[in-house]
């Protein structure tokens, strides 16, 4: 489990984990886009809800709604944890 203040990937949270999303660096334009269309920007913060029993997708909470992200991409947006 993450510590406050700890930089890490989304990915690597655990359940009821909250961070403020710091970067995305995502390759790919198509995913990049509609990340961004989904409120995942800069400054949000995100709750871990969910993990599918198999690792993948992850559910996360940001803007007042869920949203399931496949682990690959969840790698590769950078944050801080908050609690």
């Amino acid at each position: 489990m993450k510590n406050k203040g700890d930089k890490c990937n989304l990915s690597e949270l655990q359940i009821g984990q909250k961070a403020i999303v710091t970067k995305l660096d995502i390759p790919d334009k198509a995913v990049r886009r509609h990340l961004l269309d989904m409120g995942m920007t800069r400054g949000v913060e995100v709750k871990i809800k969910k993990i599918a029993p198999m690792g993948d997708p992850i559910d996360v909470e940001l803007r007042g709604y869920e949203l399931a992200v496949r682990k690959a991409d969840l790698k590769m947006i950078e944050a801080e944890v908050v609690g």
